[in-house]
């Protein structure tokens, strides 16, 4: 298997569980956040939705700038939006990495926020650390506000304990 099949394989694989996350979350509970220094509910979900256009974004480009606005997040009043804002994100991932090649993933990716340089890594290492740890990060996150909302944790890697009950 070459790198670009096996990163299009999980990112296939994960978007799944990601998918089962976003769609449990309470539309009700938006402003919601556990403490005063976390991200709200909704705010941690775009954020969770969003990322998963990173590895496509790494793939194609050579920098990000965050301070140019280019990742703005839509407008988000439901879950499904979250869902789809996910979905669109994993196949414009799938699609951008399809098109290339592993030797197209060796050479630096950089992502800074106007002249201050936040991470510079090689493509596949950013595409792996940025895109899709990052990624899983939050989603786990995500599982967190669940649980302290009462919401039903799905199973990610098997049943959860709230499918076993």
């Amino acid at each position: 298997m070459t790198l670009i099949q096996d990163l299009v394989a999980e990112i296939e694989h994960e978007h799944t569980g990601t998918r089962k996350i976003l769609e449990r979350i309470p539309e009700d509970k938006f402003e919601w956040r556990p403490h005063e220094k976390s991200m709200t509910l909704k705010s941690l979900a775009t954020h969770v939705a969003m990322l998963s256009r990173m590895a496509g974004i790494i793939a194609t480009t050579e920098l990000l700038d965050l301070a140019d606005g280019t990742l703005k997040a839509p407008e988000i009043v439901s879950a499904k939006d979250l869902v789809s804002l996910s979905d669109k994100g994993t196949e414009e991932s799938v699609m951008a990495l399809k098109a290339r090649e592993d030797a197209d993933l060796r050479g630096d990716w950089t992502m800074r926020f106007g002249d201050k340089v936040i991470t510079q890594l090689p493509k596949a290492q950013a595409i792996r650390s940025v895109g899709l740890n990052h990624l899983y990060h939050h989603r786990a996150q995500l599982g967190v506000y669940l649980r302290l909302l009462d919401v039903p944790i799905p199973g990610l890697y098997g049943p959860s304990a709230d499918e076993r009950a």
